[in-house]
C-alpha cells in the first residue's frame, strides 16, 4: 500500500489534514522538497455531477508545502479554465495560515485520485473545498506558532502567526515561516483547528488579482494547444456530420501525396460515454499541412438514423408535446379546480435552441502512448474521465494514464468530455509518435455536444384580486441523461426538480415531462437547465402580472409572500432581498421618467444554491434592442475574492445576452449548419453594456458562482423590451442569425 492510501485510509471517516513527510511526499509524488507539507483530505462528494463514472475515493486533493526559504507552493486539485479558482481556493488557505500572499505560487495538480474527485464543474470547486482548505491553513498555521514556542521555550498562547512571521508577543522576537518550515513538520496536525471570524480575514471576501495575471498577460501560460515536445507530430480530423453515421468510403491518395503528411487514419467509434463518434484524421510535420491535407480527402459517409434531424420541426414537435396533457411529475392541490373557477387565466410556450459551448480555445491534446506508459497534456475539467476512457481503449489501469492537467482557455463543460483526447491517444498508439490534435473551430462546432432544445408551457389561473390560484408546468427537452442511456427519451423527475420545488406560492400546482427524443449528443452547458427555467418562470411571472393589473416587482413579492413552506422560507427571503437591491440600484422606482422606447425589466432565480437578480434598462422598438444597463445582483454566501466573483457575473452576462440575442445552433438534414462566429455570433465588445455587480454582504457558507448569474438574464431582457415597446419574445434566442 503506498503512503497516499495509507493517509487515505487514515482520512476516510471525515475531512483530515495529514502532515505528508518530506520522503514519503517524494516518493508519492516525485517533487523533490524540504520543509512543511500538508496533505488535505478533501470529501469524495466534490464532483460537480452524481453520475458514477465520476466517483473517486477519499483521497488528499492537495498539499500544502512551505519551503525552508518561506516560499509557499500550494497544488489546485480543480482545473483553472478562468474562473478564479486557483487563485479563490489557495488565497483561502493563505488567509488561515497567515501567509504573505506575495511568497504564494500555486501549481496545477496533475490527473491523480490523491487529489480527490478533480471533476470541475456544476459552480461546486468553492462550496465544497472552502472549509477544508481553510482548515489545512489554520493547521499549518497551529504547527508554526508550535515550532515557535518550542525554539522560545514558552506557551503557544505567547506566539502570534501574522504575515509569514511568528512573533513572541512577550519579548518581540519573531521567527519567519521559513525558519521554522522542518521543525513544524516535527509538530502534531491539529485534528480540527479553530478558523478564523470574518472580522480577521486578510484575503477572504477581498478583491485579489489572479495569482498568475502576470503570466496570463505576457503569455507564458500554457493552454492546452501551447504543449510541445521532441518528436511531435500534428492531427487534425474531420467525423460524420450526423451523429451514429459511419465511413461508407475513403479516397486519400491526394491527401497523402502532400509534403509533411504522414498518414491518414480512421478513428473508430468508441461507444462509451465521452469516446469518439468516430472520425478520419490526417497526421502531418504541422497543423498547417494536416489541415489543409484533411479538406483533400474525399469521404462518404452513411448519415444514419438520424439524418432526418430538423430543429426547425423539431420545435414544432417539442411545442406539441408541451401543449397536450403529459407524464405526471408532481401535483399539488386541485389544478382543475382552480382554473375552473378563475376569474382570468392565461397560458404561453416558451422554447429555446441548441447551444453550442464555443470556447476560446478549441478541444486541443497532446497524447504519447508508449508501451509502458501513456501520458497526457490536456485542458480538461475532469481527468479522471480520461483516465478512464484511454484505460478503457487502450486496456490499462487508469493509474498508468498520466494526466497533465493545463490551463483552458474556456470550457463551459465541453472540456468535461474527453472525446479529443481519446482521438490522440489512436493516433499516437498507431503512429508511434506524441500527437497534438486540435479540432477546428468549425468541427467542435459541427461535431460537438449541444446545450437541450428545449420547450415549456405554462398555465396559470388568477382570482379576483390577481392573486394566482393554479399552475401547470410542462416540459420537454432531451436530457443529459440520454449520453449514458439511448432509451432516456423524455427529462427525468430530478431533472425537472427545479420546476417542482420553485419556490413561488403556488397552492394548486401539477408538472408534466413531454417526450422529447435526442438527435444529438447533449450536455452540460454553463447554467445547465437553470437557462430555461429562468426564462419561462420568470417571464410568465412578468406577464401574470401584466394581466392582473400589477406592477411586476409587486406581483413577485406576491409570488414569494404565498410561499408557506417552512423548508423555503430562506430561499423566499433572499430571493426578495436580491430582487429589491436590482429594483433599487436599477431606477426601477423611477422607470416613470425613462425616455420613450426604453424600459427596465426584471428576473430572479435560485440554482446552484444561489441568488441572483438582474434589471436590464434597454432601448427598443421591439425588432431594435439595445442594452443599456445591467444591475446583477448575486446572493452566494462567503465570497472567498471579489474581484474574481464580479469577473464571472460580467462573463454571465456576455453569455447571456449571446444566447438571449444571437447564438443558437441550427440542424438541416441531420447535421449542423453553424460553422464559425459569422453564424454562430457571440457578443462583441463593442456591444458590452454598462454592468454593475451588487454582491450580497453574507455570513453563509459559500455556493455556486460561476453558472448561476447567467439564467436571469434573458428573462429580464425579454421583460426590458416588452416593458420599452409591448412585444413579447417567448422564443431564445429572440433574433438569431439566420444560417
Amino acid at each position: 500500500m503506498s503512503i497516499l492510501e495509507k493517509l487515505t485510509n487514515r482520512a476516510k471517516a471525515t475531512n483530515q489534514i495529514e502532515n505528508v513527510s518530506r520522503r514519503n511526499f517524494i516518493k508519492a509524488s516525485g517533487v523533490a522538497t524540504t520543509g512543511l507539507v500538508l496533505g488535505v483530505a478533501i470529501p469524495s462528494q466534490a464532483i460537480a455531477f452524481d453520475h458514477s463514472e465520476h466517483e473517486s475515493a477519499f483521497n488528499p486533493n492537495a498539499f500544502i508545502h512551505l519551503q525552508e526559504n518561506g516560499d509557499l507552493l500550494l497544488y489546485c486539485g480543480r482545473c483553472e479554465m478562468g474562473q478564479g479558482i486557483s487563485t479563490a481556493l489557495p488565497a483561502a488557505v493563505a488567509d488561515e495560515m497567515e501567509a504573505d500572499w506575495s511568497r504564494v505560487t500555486v501549481q496545477q495538480a496533475d490527473g491523480d485520485e490523491k487529489y480527490g474527485p478533480q471533476g470541475t464543474g456544476g459552480s461546486a470547486s468553492i462550496r465544497v473545498m472552502y472549509e477544508p482548505m481553510r482548515e489545512a491553513g489554520a493547521a499549518a498555521k497551529l504547527m508554526l506558532v508550535a515550532a515557535a514556542a518550542k525554539v522560545w521555550q514558552t506557551t503557544v498562547d505567547d506566539c502570534e502567526a501574522k504575515n509569514h512571521f511568528v512573533y513572541n508577543k512577550s519579548s518581540g522576537k519573531k521567527l519567519s515561516f521559513g525558519q521554522l518550515a522542518s521543525l513544524a513538520a516535527t509538530q502534531p496536525v491539529p485534528e480540527k483547528p479553530t478558523l478564523k471570524t470574518k472580522a480577521a480575514y486578510n484575503y477572504i471576501g477581498k478583491a485579489l488579482p489572479r495569482h498568475d495575471q502576470g503570466k496570463v498577460v505576457i503569455g507564458e501560460r500554457i493552454y492546452g494547444v501551447d504543449t510541445k515536445m521532441p518528436g511531435l507530430k500534428y492531427a487534425a480530423i474531420t467525423h460524420c456530420p450526423v451523429l451514429g453515421g459511419t465511413l461508407k468510403s475513403l479516397e486519400k491518395d491526394e491527401a497523402l501525396a502532400m509534403k509533411g503528411v504522414l498518414d491518414v487514419i480512421v478513428v473508430d467509434r468508441l461507444a462509451v460515454p465521452y469516446g469518439s463518434i468516430g472520425g478520419v484524421a490526417v497526421v502531418a510535420d504541422n497543423t498547417w499541412t494536416a489541415q489543409q491535407a484533411l479538406a483533400k480527402l474525399k469521404i462518404a459517409w452513411d448519415l444514419g438514423e438520424n439524418a432526418s434531424y430538423d430543429t426547425v420541426e423539431y420545435k414544432k414537435q417539442l411545442v406539441k408535446n408541451v401543449e397536450s396533457p403529459a407524464e405526471l411529475a408532481t401535483e399539488r392541490g386541485d389544478v382543475n379546480s382552480a382554473f375552473a373557477t378563475a376569474a382570468k387565466t392565461l397560458k404561453a410556450t416558451y422554447t429555446g435552441g441548441h447551444l453550442s459551448h464555443s470556447p476560446m480555445e478549441p478541444n486541443a491534446s497532446v497524447v504519447f502512448v508508449e508501451k509502458d506508459k501513456c501520458e497526457v497534456w490536456a485542458a480538461t475539467q475532469s481527468p479522471a474521465d480520461i483516465q478512464k476512457v484511454l484505460a478503457g481503449y487502450l486496456k490499462r489501469d487508469p493509474k498508468d494514464i498520466i494526466v497533465h492537467v493545463t490551463m483552458a482557455g474556456g470550457a463551459f463543460g465541453r472540456k468535461f468530455k474527453c472525446d479529443y483526447v481519446h482521438e490522440a491517444a489512436v493516433l499516437s498508439e498507431k503512429t508511434g509518435f506524441p500527437i497534438q490534435l486540435t479540432w477546428s473551430r468549425e468541427e467542435d462546432m459541427r461535431t460537438g455536444y449541444y446545450h437541450s432544445i428545449n420547450a415549456q408551457h405554462i398555465e396559470a389561473s388568477l382570482d379576483e384580486n390577481g392573486a394566482v390560484t393554479g399552475w401547470l408546468h410542462r416540459t420537454a427537452f432531451p436530457p443529459i441523461a440520454s449520453l449514458f442511456n439511448p432509451a432516456a427519451v423524455k427529462p427525468g423527475k430530478d431533472d425537472v426538480a427545479a420546476v417542482d420545488n420553485y419556490p413561488f406560492g403556488l397552492p394548486n400546482f401539477r408538472s408534466e415531462i413531454g417526450d422529447a427524443k435526442a438527435h444529438t449528443r447533449i450536455g452540460w452547458y454553463r447554467a445547465v437547465y437553470a437557462i430555461f427555467y429562468g426564462f419561462s418562470f420568470s417571464t410568465f411571472a412578468d406577464e401574470l402580472a401584466y394581466k392582473a393589473g400589477k406592477d411586476p416587482l409587486t406581483f413577485l413579492n406576491q409570488l414569494y409572500d404565498a410561499n408557506d413552506i417552512a423548508e423555503q422560507k430562506e430561499q423566499v427571503e433572499r430571493s426578495k432581498n436580491v430582487l429589491e437591491i436590482a429594483a433599487k440600484q436599477s431606477g426601477w422606482y423611477e422607470r416613470e421618467n425613462l425616455p420613450k422606447g426604453q424600459g427596465i425589466g426584471l428576473a430572479v432565480h435560485y440554482s446552484f444554491q444561489s441568488y441572483v437578480a438582474m434589471a436590464v434598462r434597454v432601448e427598443s422598438d421591439g425588432e431594435n434592442i439595445k442594452v443599456l444597463e445591467v444591475d446583477c445582483v448575486i446572493d452566494c454566501g462567503q465570497v472567498l475574492n471579489l474581484d474574481g466573483a464580479t469577473a464571472q457575473m460580467e462573463g454571465a452576462v456576455v453569455m447571456g445576452m449571446s444566447l438571449a440575442l444571437s447564438t443558437e445552433i441550427t440542424f438541416r438534414e441531420g447535421a449542423v449548419v453553424n460553422s464559425n462566429f459569422h453564424n454562430y455570433p457571440v457578443m462583441r465588445i463593442n456591444d458590452m453594456p454598462k454592468v454593475n455587480v451588487h454582491i450580497v454582504e453574507s455570513d453563509h457558507k459559500p455556493t455556486g458562482l460561476g453558472e448561476p448569474g447567467v439564467a436571469p438574464f434573458a428573462p429580464a431582457l425579454s421583460n426590458a423590451v416588452f416593458a420599452a415597446s409591448g412585444k413579447r419574445y417567448r422564443d431564445i434566442p429572440f433574433k438569431p442569425m439566420m444560417v
